[in-house]
């Protein structure tokens, strides 16, 4: 079944039928301020990218592929530690096209 050419809400809905919490999906997560290359490694092996944002703020982007819900939840716990405040998580699997 695929997701092309549907409304974002419906793809939400059906992704909840499909995603389980033990497996692999790329993420994009942004965060405000830059993450320093001395961090990371503890960023699981994700792409990391810093650019401006709105209001020359800068925002640091994640992509990548994270194991399972557990490792997300561990490396959204991580960005907390490091004091990086959350703009974003976007499950790229579910919104790019012939996923589903």
């Amino acid at each position: 079944m695929k997701l092309t050419g549907r409304p974002r809400r419906e793809k939400l809905k059906m992704a909840r039928q499909f995603l389980r919490m033990d497996q692999p999906l790329r993420y994009r997560i942004e965060v405000q301020g830059r993450i320093e290359e001395r961090w990371w490694d503890w960023l699981d092996g994700m792409q990391v990218t810093v650019e401006n944002g709105e209001s020359a703020r800068l925002v640091t982007t994640l992509t990548g592929t994270v194991a399972d819900q557990a490792a997300l939840q561990g490396l959204i716990r991580r960005l907390y530690d490091l004091r990086f405040p959350l703009l974003s998580v976007t499950c790229l699997d579910v919104f790019s096209e012939g996923q589903f």
